[in-house]
């Protein structure tokens, strides 16, 4: 065997390892998406049955045309219950999702809408800091308090795809 072979076949060895590590890294990484979105969305939306969490998103819901129809239909601690009760199901439905892939997938989409509300409170709400000149300097809250709800929204995504990746390995 000359040399080339051995190494071109030691190549396609540690390739092929790699490649299974690469497999192995991402299956835990989706179950990792699964239950840390649950727990966020879980917790969070647990918060918002409390009189101290309903009245701090109070400015941030009233802020978006998205959802400051809330505060006509509800009572402020109505409207946040309602979001916490959407946010525990949808931590359900995706906790449920390590089992079943079609309630995974509601709990995906259900997830990937919250994302995408609570991401354009990036447009509806004041969250620049004036003192440092504005854009691109976030507040803390909300600014930074919402800009990780970009990433989320990118978790909700693959998470969709997942579902559906394992839905159609179902059928």
């Amino acid at each position: 065997m000359s040399s080339t072979s051995t190494n071109s076949t030691l190549t396609q060895d540690a390739a092929e390892r790699i490649a299974a590590l690469g497999d192995t890294v991402t299956n835990v990484g989706v179950h990792a998406l699964r239950l840390t979105s649950a727990t966020v969305l879980g917790w969070i939306g647990a918060m918002k049955f409390t009189a101290y969490e309903a009245g701090a998103i109070e400015g941030l819901v009233a802020s978006s045309p998205l959802t400051s129809w809330l505060y006509q239909v509800f009572s402020l601690q109505g409207a946040s219950n309602l979001i916490g009760a959407t946010e525990i199901v949808t931590a359900v439905f995706l906790l449920l999702g390590f089992k079943f892939p079609k309630i995974g997938l509601l709990g995906a989409l259900s997830a990937l809408l919250t994302f995408f509300v609570t991401s354009s409170l990036l447009l509806t709400a004041p969250v620049t800091e004036p003192s440092l000149g504005g854009f691109p300097a976030l507040s803390v809250v909300p600014g930074q308090f919402l800009l990780k709800d970009i990433v989320l929204l990118a978790g909700a995504i693959f998470l969709s795809g997942d579902a559906l990746r394992r839905i159609a390995k179902e059928s």
